[in-house]
């Protein structure tokens, strides 16, 4: 089994994509007729910036000094995606648990690499 994988950073984000490929395949079949599942997560900012908070203030008295504090109030939103091949039958929800937990497993080694509050 080889793992093929692309990564990304730029201003927009960082992001991982990888996808699982069966060497023994690889030899035997034209590769543009390989089907591929590949899954993977982006790390982008909210949106929100730095705001600098001006305290204090020159009110006409030279005894007063301004601060200025850089509060950092944006963070970062997580997507992350799967694409698993399932038992296609509706009543078959013995893959729910499955999926549930690769996704939860996924994200808490993403916010352990990070440094993250669980």
């Amino acid at each position: 089994m080889l793992i093929l994988q692309e990564s990304c950073v730029d201003s927009s984000g960082s992001l991982v994509v990888s996808c699982p490929v069966d060497s023994s395949i690889m030899s035997e079949v034209d590769p543009s007729y390989i089907q591929l599942l590949p899954s993977g997560f982006i790390i982008t900012s909210d949106g929100k910036q730095n705001e600098n908070n001006i305290q204090g203030g020159n009110s006409g008295n030279d005894d007063v000094a301004s601060t200025s504090s850089n509060t950092n109030i944006g963070g970062s939103l997580l997507t992350v995606a799967f694409q698993i091949m399932v038992n296609s039958l509706p009543s078959n929800m013995e893959s729910v648990p499955v999926v549930n937990g690769l996704i939860c497993k996924t994200v808490e080694q993403i916010k352990a690499a990070l440094n993250c509050p669980m």
